[in-house]
């Protein structure tokens, strides 16, 4: 006798109530949430003017989720339906089926509310999903040209920016449903009997069978298209062979073609699928061999041929099979990354000894900046601060500025409210958000100036009236009409600040002090910033947002407040202009009077044929990262534009967009996708704003990294890799690991008319310390220009590390240097400046001393200066001006030396090196030998001096002995050259003549220990 399974238990009254009373609660609080949220960012969008960005973004994302998710859904369900629809009215009798009726007993009476509710849950993710790729949707609607073809199948790049991401995306969306559809309908057909495992006859009815193959033959022909995208595809995919993306010999020799052959094939097995399974056959043996087929086709062509002729045919001569293709990945690289434009120049750097003309320069000479923008930022903290809770920062900014018709850079900084220094008492909500609301001024100092023992001279952010002082000017040289900072870098997303009082009350917002005995003055906030809170419906809106019941309760808040927030500049621009990459370290300047904060935007994409692709993050983290400029996120990319600069008013937070790259067709498709008026055009932005822009370093950084591979342009070459740079460690910390970063100068390099404000960068030889070239960037007639100053091959210039090394080595600065950090005080070491100058290098670096006791700030003491190779002439000064003398005396008085590395011939070729000119009677002959020994004992100095810091024993003993061998070396080479070894058995390579003549012959620093 059969038992009939009893359907399953039915839910009591009281437990449905329960569940769609909880369920309607989270619901409501949910909806609640996100209505609060779209409304308060509606309103800071209509506070910007810039709601077209948050309603074409919200309707967007709207519009996928409907469409996508109810196309899954309905693909989904209707399958599922359509499954239940060709059930068979009849069922043979066994075991399988008696335990199957108990389900079909519950889903049957309700199959239309199961399969919405199936239908819904798989549209919900499906819609979820797919509303985070409006950014892709967007630019596949207003796609633009680029007008450059791929270099395999000539379509325009832009089809692979603008269409292909998306079209990926929707072949994605079509194999998922494809696949739930199959599940699905394979579940409902052996649930209802279209499908059995058990009992006499067909395994799976007709109806079932046709159903279920052709949603196979369906994925099949999915399949087909995901293999004619794959061929696109290619070109963006990494080539191991070379180390470099895009399609190589074998890809496009073997793998290519086997995608187009795939293809069809799969074709004609969807079509084999479906005719075997239903028309001729009618079973599913003819089928399953059609698919082991494809796969096997799969594995044989597009697996095993590839390898074969990459094994065999590419490997054995990889560098002439894949020069024309590494050729495509170095243009494609170049254009992509701005680098076509790149202008090389060769620099000899031939001459090694201060030319008398490094007295009298007027352009280089002048305008070295001597202020680390790193370092004296706690000096204008502790100069500059006056009360407790106002910051700089941990780093400053860089900036030029027109003064009494000459342009200077100036170190500026603005003094803003840190609201984690204020007091447990000041720290109240009332004082938090309605008193202390905003910084005053923005401090600046020359860049190339100190006074009063080492202090950086102010000229502007003044807190009250000024008199004369010897320490800051006496008025204000870059003066702002509107000084106060509601908006600034110091500000997070819970620092809000409500602002304005009704006509007739006294200001309650702290202003600044305005004398030293304590007096102050109070404000009231009269910009048009900042959304209007004065109505209950509005407090109690911001009170659900910020969960703070104060916005109701406090009579601080009346009708003319208003509500400033998301007040950091960066965070600004991001919400107005989502589809930008920001650069990591925003710049204040006074424009006009008032204070804008300047902030460049990228425009990216990953999917530029043949193109190198970075990481962000990755390529733009040095030494200052986190200190003062914000990380990147961690982007993939292979193409990059600083197509936008963005302004933000410190005082009412006005943000403006400028297109700043007029010919970026990523930046046209966002234009247009917004309404074509978000971004005004570059015609618009103001001269004297103009003034102000400078080359973005987060650019410059991701350009420097690239140039040091790909400014080599023959395949050949950069096959071999033999000429490829690298980005120096922090000179004064090489075993940090961190890399030195780009610095902003006001200066003039060769072949350039005059002086520019760029962003400088050295580079080595990868492996190497010597110096390879200078990098620089720069705005010229409005436009960006990437320059580079290439030494020859044979040059043994140094680079900045063995720079620093050599200087801070020399025994008499390392006496000195000793000294100034001695009776509780710590040496710290500036920006290190390569420049050229006189077909040589100069050197120079601010050497700033910081007392150990409380609240103390560094003050520079001594500038550190050096020409030609960095250890030869060098010089510790109390200032600039007495340092160049003293490196021109130096100059004079030593014999003059032949080039290291002569110019070349006519045609290219080296000249062989000449014989050394002779020294004065009585000192060593200057030979090639003493040369070399010198330069081995600079190094097991510096090796020594690696080996304490790193702690590692071993390695230390290896280093005093390697340093002993190269001291035995040298003193043997100078006994060959005539001269006699200093006394005590040491000599002095790194020794220079003094500025009161003579030659020292010091012995070299060691590391105590």
């Amino acid at each position: 006798m059969v038992m009939r399974s009893s359907p399953l238990p039915r839910m009591s009254r009281r437990g449905r109530v329960t569940v769609g009373v909880l369920l309607g609660v989270f619901l409501l609080l949910t909806l609640l949430g996100w209505g609060v949220q779209a409304w308060t960012d509606w309103l800071w969008f209509d506070e910007v003017d810039y709601t077209r960005v948050f309603s074409g973004v919200l309707v967007t994302r709207i519009l996928l989720f409907v469409a996508v998710g109810l196309g899954m859904a309905l693909l989904v369900a209707g399958n599922m339906w359509l499954a239940y629809r060709l059930r068979p009215l009849l069922r043979p009798n066994s075991p399988e089926q008696v335990t199957l009726e108990r389900y079909r007993s519950v889903l049957a009476p309700r199959i239309g509310t199961w399969l919405v509710a199936i239908g819904v849950v798989v549209g919900l993710f499906a819609g979820l999903s797919a509303q985070t790729r409006w950014g892709q949707w967007m630019l596949f609607r207003n796609a633009q040209t680029f007008g450059i073809e791929d270099p395999e199948f000539k379509i325009d790049i832009g089809f692979y920016v603008f269409q292909f991401p998306f079209l990926r995306y929707l072949l994605g969306v079509g194999f998922t449903a494809v696949v739930l559809a199959v599940i699905g309908s394979l579940a409902m057909h052996y649930v209802f009997g279209g499908v059995r495992l058990q009992g006499i006859g067909d395994r799976m009815t007709n109806a079932a069978r046709a159903h279920l193959t052709t949603l196979v033959a369906v994925f099949v022909l999915l399949k087909a298209l995901a293999y004619v995208l794959d061929r696109r595809a290619m070109l963006l995919e990494f080539n191991e062979g070379v180390d470099l993306y895009g399609a190589g010999y074998a890809d496009i020799n073997a793998l290519l073609p086997a995608k187009e052959i795939l293809a069809y094939i799969s074709v004609v097995v969807a079509i084999a699928i479906i005719v075997f399974s239903n028309a001729v056959i009618r079973n599913l043996v003819w089928p399953g061999i059609s698919l082991a087929l494809l796969g096997i086709s799969a594995v044989a062509i597009g697996g095993i041929y590839p390898w074969a002729v990459q094994t065999f045919e590419v490997k054995p001569s990889v560098k002439d099979k894949e020069a024309a293709y590494i050729e495509r990945s170095i243009i494609a690289t170049r254009d992509a990354f701005g680098l076509a434009g790149t202008v090389s120049a060769p620099y000899g750097a031939e001459n090694l000894r201060p030319p008398e003309s490094l007295a009298t320069d007027t352009s280089v000479v002048p305008n070295i900046r001597l202020l680390d923008p790193q370092l004296v930022s706690e000096t204008y903290t502790q100069l500059q601060q006056v009360r407790g809770f106002y910051d700089f920062g941990p780093k400053l900014d860089i900036d030029r500025y027109q003064v009494n018709g000459e342009t200077q850079d100036y170190v500026v900084g603005m003094r803003e409210i840190n609201y984690l220094e204020l007091t447990d008492q000041q720290s109240n909500w009332i004082n938090r958000h309605t008193v202390f609301t905003h910084g005053y001024g923005l401090v600046g100092a020359p860049a190339n100036q100190v006074v009063c023992g080492g202090q950086p001279y102010f000229v502007s952010g003044f807190l009250g009236e000024r008199t004369e002082e010897a320490c800051s000017s006496s008025t204000e040289t870059i003066p702002a009409t509107q000084p106060r900072i509601y908006f600034g870098e110091q500000m997070d997303g819970s620092d809000y600040a409500i602002v304005g009082q009704t006509e007739g009350k006294n200001p309650v917002e702290f202003d600044r002090p305005t004398s030293r005995d304590g007096g102050e003055q109070y404000y009231t906030y009269t910009g048009s910033g900042g959304v209007e809170i004065g109505s209950f419906g509005r407090r109690l809106l911001y009170s659900i947002k910020e969960q703070e019941p104060n916005f109701v309760l406090s009579g601080a808040i009346n009708d003319a407040s208003k509500l400033l927030y998301v007040r950091n500049p960066r965070d600004r621009v991001e919400k107005v202009a989502p589809f930008l990459t920001l650069d990591g370290d925003p710049y204040p300047a006074v424009v006009g009077g008032r204070i804008q904060w300047i902030v460049d935007g990228y425009t990216t994409a990953a999917t530029y044929p043949y193109a190198e692709q970075v990481n962000l993050q990755e390529e733009t983290a040095d030494e200052l990262t986190g200190l003062g400029t914000f990380e990147l996120a961690r982007e993939n990319i292979n193409y990059i534009r600083n197509s936008v600069k963005a302004t933000v008013d410190a005082y009412d937070g006005t943000v403006t967009l400028y297109q700043f790259d007029e010919t970026d067709p990523v930046l046209k498709a966002w234009n247009k996708a917004f309404g074509g008026d978000l971004v005004k055009p570059k015609s618009e932005i103001p001269a004297d704003l103009a003034a102000h822009f400078r080359y973005p370093a987060d650019l410059f950084k991701v350009q420097r990294n690239l140039l040091a591979k790909f400014h080599v342009t023959d395949p050949s070459e950069f096959f071999s890799g033999q000429d490829f740079w690298e980005v120096p460690n922090v000179p004064d910390a090489p075993d940090s690991g961190e890399k030195q970063p780009p610095y902003y100068l006001y200066t003039e390099f060769p072949g350039q008319e005059g002086p520019r404000f760029q962003l400088t960068s050295a580079v080595t030889p990868a492996g190497r310390q010597n110096l390879a070239a200078l990098i620089s960037g720069s705005y010229l007639n409005g436009q960006p220009r990437l320059e580079v100053l290439e030494l020859p091959d044979q040059t043994a210039v140094s680079g900045p590390v063995q720079v620093h090394q050599k200087m801070t080595n020399n025994a008499n600065i390392r006496q000195e240097l000793n000294l100034l950090s001695s009776n509780q005080a710590q040496v710290q070491y500036g920006n290190l400046l390569s420049l050229p100058f006189g077909n040589g290098m100069l050197y120079v670096e601010p050497v700033y001393v910081k007392s150990n006791q409380t609240n103390a700030y560094p003050l520079l003491q001594r500038v550190l200066i050096s020409y030609g190779d960095g250890g030869q002439y060098v010089v510790l000064a109390n200032s600039l001006e007495e340092g160049i003398k003293q490196l021109v005396e130096q100059g004079k008085k030593a014999a003059p030396t032949t080039p290291t590395t002569p110019p070349p011939n006519t045609d290219g070729s080296p000249n062989p090196t000449p014989t050394p000119t002779a020294p004065p009677t009585g000192d060593p002959q200057l030979t090639p030998e003493l040369a070399a020994a010198a330069s081995k004992v600079q190094a097991a100095i510096a090796e020594v001096k690696a080996a304490q810091t790193s702690g590692d024993f071993e390695r230390y003993g290896r280093a005093l002995k390697a340093l002993d061998d190269a001291m035995t070396e040298f003193q043997n080479a100078q006994r060959a050259a005539g001269g006699a070894p200093a006394p005590g058995g040491s000599a002095a390579p790194t020794g220079s003549p003094v500025a009161g003549g003579g030659t020292p012959t010091p012995s070299p620093a060691l590391p105590s220990g």
